[in-house]
């Protein structure tokens, strides 16, 4: 599958939180999402490590969608189970699948 096919599916895969409030995702993401500060040092690409951070997160998509509204291109880290990088390319791809509830920092 090319780079470009699964951006495209995994942009419309989080339509199903385009209409969720950026505060309720923000909370379930704190209280549910797998955390850390000192992440272990793998010696992979940004992809793997980001993969291997989130495996086991049950609100991957939630951060994601978070992380997309919130940052936008200006996205760094690990978030979602994407490394930075993905998050970049994916966002072009996320912003043409339409409107959402409210873009921009939390308050």
């Amino acid at each position: 599958m090319s780079t470009e096919l699964r951006l495209i599916g995994i942009a419309w895969r989080l339509d199903r939180l385009r209409w969720v409030p950026t505060e309720v995702l923000d909370e379930v993401v704190r209280r549910e999402g797998e955390w850390t500060t000192d992440p272990p040092d793998w010696s992979g690409t940004d992809r793997e490590v980001a993969a291997e951070l989130c495996s086991g997160c049950s609100v991957r998509d939630e951060c994601l969608e978070l992380e997309l509204r919130t940052a936008g291109a200006d996205t760094v880290g690990v978030w979602g189970g994407l490394g930075d990088e993905d998050r970049r390319a994916l966002y072009p791809f996320w912003l043409r699948r339409g409107e959402r509830v409210e873009r921009g920092p939390l308050a």
